[in-house]
Formats: structure tokens, C-alpha cells, sequence
């Protein structure tokens, strides 16, 4: 059984629907990524599982249970973290408070959290006093994926984790998405980059016009000319 799956979802904002009939899957040991051209729906899709669309149709499953309507602090505690796009850090804070922000569901003492957290992106540990605004952009996402992982969440939401980073860090990412994954936690991931997310990905789906045009591996995908020539600039 899946960790995740989307099953027919249609919805979106208000009265508009963006979803027509998506379905995806997540398994509780892969990296999914959702690919396709602006507009696509990709984002929809991804908010649609964390409580931020109006789901009109169709099922959202998590571990076998319904998430459509649930708030979204019920689905942070049945185990889903999101990392937002943009305005993912409070610039204020050092680096180690905005990880203790993370972790505001969580009871008890927060050392060992933590250290997991540094252990996986060693250069925030060199700066955990460091108030995140003052961090490169790469450095900031690391700080926004370590402070969801601090609920030790079952699957992490990811947003364009490479949006506006430099080729240097869009390769240092993906390759934390991988040892995020290796840390025993799912992702699902929305990505422009698309040739790079579906090269690290398990799986891929190929959106357009809110509805799914292809899916499969994700090295398949990248091999599929077809694919290639519609989504992937060739």
C-alpha cells in the first residue's frame, strides 16, 4: 500500500478548479517528482494533500485514512511536513530557533532532533547563531528543510526547493533530497528543474491543464523523447 495517494482529486481556489481528476502515489520509501509547465497544477496538487486546496472530488489517502477536510495541524500530526517555496525562514531568528520553531508540536527535549538535523546539513551546525536571513539561499533551504524534519515527519512536501539558487547549490539540494530519503523520509517535490528532479526521482508525473499526461520511472521519463520534446526543452 502507499504512503500517499491522490486518487481522482479535482479542486482548487474558491470556485475555480485547477485539479481535474489527478491521481498519484508515494511509497514510504521514494522520491516522487511532479513535473509539467507553469500552470500546470503542480503546486495545486501538493497543497491539496497538506489541507490548502478545496478538494471537490475525489480522495486524498494517507496511510489508508481520508485527509480531505482535515485541518492542516491534524495532517502536520499524522506525520506531513511542507517547505514552502519562498518566505520559508524566519530571517530574524538564528538558525537554531528556527528549528526549535519547527518543533512546536513536539513534547520533550530537543537535543536529539536537532542533532539529527545537523548531522544531515553540517553547515548549519558551524552556523546554528546565525540569524537565517543572513544565510546564502541554499543555506536558507537547508534551514527550512531542517526545521520540518524536526516532527520526524513519515513524508516532506517540497515546493521548487531549488527556486532561484545558483547551479552550484541546485545540485547541492537534490542531492540533500536524497539523503532526506535515505533518512527514512518520503518526498514529494514540485520542481522546474525538471531534467534534474526526474534524474533523482523514483517516480515522475507529468502534469498539464491540472491533469496527468505521463507517468513512470523517472529515468524513463527523462528517456522518453516524447516527454522530452513537450516538457523537457528537448
Amino acid at each position: 500500500m502507499s504512503l500517499l495517494e491522490l486518487d481522482r482529486v479535482t479542486g482548487g481556489y474558491g470556485e475555480a478548479d485547477i485539479l481535474h481528476g489527478v491521481s498519484l502515489a508515494v511509497a514510504s520509501d521514494e522520491i516522487v517528482a511532479i513535473v509539467g509547465p507553469n500552470g500546470a497544477g503542480k503546486s495545486t496538487a501538493m497543497k491539496a494533500v497538506f489541507g490548502l486546496v478545496d478538494v471537490r472530488d475525489g480522495h486524498v489517502w494517507f496511510e489508508g485514512e481520508a485527509l480531505e477536510g482535515r485541518r492542516t495541524v491534524d495532517i502536520v500530526k499524522r506525520g506531513i511536513c511542507f517547505v514552502p517555496q519562498t518566505e520559508n525562514v524566519f530571517p530574524t531568528l538564528t538558525v537554531e530557533e528556527n528549528l526549535e520553531m519547527g518543533a512546536f508540536l513536539r513534547p520533550g527535549d530537543l537535543d536529539e532532533p536537532k542533532r539529527k538535523v545537523f548531522e544531515l546539513f553540517p553547515p548549519l551546525a558551524e552556523r546554528r547563531k546565525q540569524p537565517a536571513g543572513t544565510l546564502s539561499g541554499g543555506q536558507r533551504q537547508m534551514v527550512a528543510m531542517g526545521r520540518a524534519l524536526m516532527l520526524d515527519p513519515k513524508l516532506l512536501l517540497l515546493d521548487e526547493p531549488t527556486a532561484g539558487l545558483s547551479p552550484k547549490f541546485i545540485g547541492q539540494i537534490f542531492d540533500i533530497v536524497r539523503a532526506v530519503r535515505d533518512f527514512g523520509v518520503a518526498i514529494l517535490m514540485v520542481e522546474q528543474n525538471a531534467k534534474q528532479a526526474l534524474a533523482v526521482a523514483d517516480r515522475g508525473y507529468v502534469l498539464a491543464t491540472g491533469q496527468n499526461r505521463y507517468q513512470g520511472p523517472g529515468k524513463e521519463l527523462l528517456a522518453d523523447r516524447e516527454v522530452a520534446e513537450m516538457f523537457l526543452g528537448g
